[in-house]
């Protein structure tokens, strides 16, 4: 393979056989299950890079179920998200992130930077109850149970929560070790359209673990919770903020 035709085929790794395909990647029937929590405002501060700032101490847990997506295939997801602002718009930074497919684990990675590991998040309607597992390996690091679409929402509002800015941190070494890139990004939701959105009571219960770390961000106290039903499209990132110029 000469030089030219490396520059034209490349865009992932493996060179001759990538992990995932080109986007944009479009994601139908995307089953969301998020509880609001308040945490420890200190183990909050200590994870929040700058130069983003916490709106309160509240941190959102989420599983989302992912049956139809576009070159990713089936997966479930399972993770945290941190409301915040930057230079005054209100998104949210994503913390963790831990599901069970290869192929979006790679493309989140290398594209976005999103803070995948493999893991195994399961969700399961079982009667009137929906039940979110997060286990790593054979170790169970959290549990949620949620009433089974108690009251009905207002779409507009799961909308507008959907159309904020999210934040990531993407970092990627030198051949040698040493950092090369680490970026504040930005991406942005598109075409959104929600199919049912519900609230309902829900608890949910954080485990110590040493590499799935989840319980480093503890419930104090469960606030709210929300199950809806989307199909969404992932938009491409941008840098917002350079480290390395710092």
């Amino acid at each position: 393979m000469d030089i030219a035709s490396i520059k034209k085929n490349a865009y992932a790794m493996p060179l001759t056989n990538p992990a995932y395909p080109p986007g944009p990647y479009r994601f139908m029937d995307r089953e969301y299950l998020i509880v609001s929590y308040r945490t420890d405002p200190a183990a909050l501060a200590a994870v929040l890079p700058e130069p983003l700032l916490p709106l309160e101490p509240v941190v959102k847990y989420e599983f989302i179920k992912m049956p139809n997506s576009n070159g990713f295939g089936d997966y479930t997801e399972s993770g945290q998200v941190i409301p915040v602002s930057f230079k005054g718009e209100e998104g949210v930074y994503i913390h963790s992130m831990y599901l069970d497919d290869e192929s979006p684990i790679a493309g989140g990675r290398e594209i976005w930077g999103f803070p995948k590991k493999f893991a195994n998040p399961k969700v399961e309607h079982e009667g009137d109850v929906i039940v979110g597992k997060l286990h790593y390996g054979s170790v169970l690091c959290a549990t949620m149970t949620m009433g089974f679409k108690h009251r009905a929402l207002d779409p507009s509002g799961v909308i507008a929560s959907l159309q904020k800015p999210n934040y990531l941190i993407k970092i990627i070494p030198h051949v040698d070790g040493s950092l090369r890139i680490c970026e504040l990004v930005r991406y942005y939701l598109k075409d959104i359209n929600v199919k049912e959105a519900w609230s309902s009571p829900a608890d949910l219960q954080l485990f110590n673990h040493v590499i799935a770390d989840v319980a480093k961000l503890p419930v104090l106290e469960v606030l709210s919770a929300v199950h809806f039903v989307a199909d969404i499209t992932l938009g491409m990132g941008e840098v917002v903020h350079d480290y390395m110029k710092d």
